[in-house]
This record gives structure tokens, C-alpha cells and sequence, in this order.
């Protein structure tokens, strides 16, 4: 069994968890639209079972922000989860303790007016281009882990990017 298998037997709910970078080597964060709090996100979202972390990274890309104006560039190597907090236990809260999290890195291929969170199920109110270092400091802390190994797994690939558009 791969450690997806492992975890989804376990509990938890296979996810992927894009990381968008434009050609400045920024990352895309959206702010939820579903609490009322500010709370900011990379966006993610569960893996059909007929479906590679790939493949569902460039689905919900289109689904949750509205483009497929991107490729992939790189997928960490290590599945990481997270426990969804007591005092949130609703929905798809109820069948799963928590998500297993496949991150997929992405260049951004367009502009900025190809974003659109007006999807046919917005999930975002807000969005922005933030430094890699700076998304652990933005995301609620029971998920804080998951970005500190976002930002050591792709500064490189950000760095990558910054060299290749000066």
C-alpha cells in the first residue's frame, strides 16, 4: 500500500493542496468564504478515487478558481496530514478525522484576470500573491505544519522559477 492508502484506510480524507506560483515566484492564497473570520488557504481539494494527486490538483484548480491556466512543476514527495480541530466536526468532518495532503506545485501559465472565484460553487471571497515564507504565518494553525513543509519542500521550485523570469 502507498502512504495515501495507508492514511485514507486510517481515516483520513485524500487531498491535494496546490501551491500556484506566478512568474515573480509568489504564491496563490484565497480567503475562505465560509467562516466568518478571515481565514486564507492555498487551494485543495479531495482526490476521486479514479484519480492521481495530479490530476485532481489541475481539476480543482478549475473548479475552485475558476482557471487551468497552469502546469505542474512539482509534487512533494511526502504525504502529510492534518486532524480536523474537535470543535469542527460537521459535514464530511463526520466520516473523516482529518485530510491526508498531496502538495502539487504549479506555474501559473496566465494572468491575473483568468482568476475567477465565481465558480459554481464559490468557496472564496478573496484572493492574493504572497511569499512562500509568508504562508504559514497566514493559514489557521492546526494546518500551519502542512505549509512550513510547503515552504521547505518549494523554495527551491520558487527559486527555480525566479531565475527563469528575471
Amino acid at each position: 500500500m502507498t502512504d495515501l492508502e495507508n492514511k485514507t484506510t486510517s481515516g483520513y480524507r485524500p487531498c491535494a493542496a496546490m501551491l500556484l506560483f506566478n512568474a515573480s515566484g509568489d504564491v496563490f492564497v484565497a480567503e475562505r468564504n465560509d467562516l466568518a473570520e478571515s481565514a486564507w488557504q492555498l487551494p485543495q481539494g479531495g482526490i476521486d478515487p479514479s484519480e492521481t494527486a495530479e490530476q485532481a490538483a489541475l481539476r480543482e484548480l478549475k473548479e475552485e478558481i475558476g482557471t487551468a491556466s497552469a502546469r505542474i512543476i512539482a509534487v512533494a514527495p511526502k504525504v502529510v496530514t492534518y486532524d480536523w480541530p474537535a470543535n469542527k466536526v460537521s459535514g464530511r468532518r463526520k466520516k473523516w478525522r482529518g485530510q491526508c495532503i498531496t502538495l502539487v506545485a504549479l506555474q501559473f501559465n496566465g494572468h491575473d484576470n483568468d482568476i475567477n472565484l465565481e465558480t459554481e460553487h464559490p468557496e472564496f471571497r478573496n484572493w492574493k500573491w504572497v511569499s512562500l515564507e509568508r504562508l504559514p504565518r497566514l493559514i489557521t494553525p492546526f494546518k500551519r505544519p502542512i505549509y512550513e513543509y510547503a515552504v521547505s519542500e518549494f523554495a527551491s521550485v520558487r527559486d527555480k522559477l525566479r531565475q527563469e523570469n528575471p
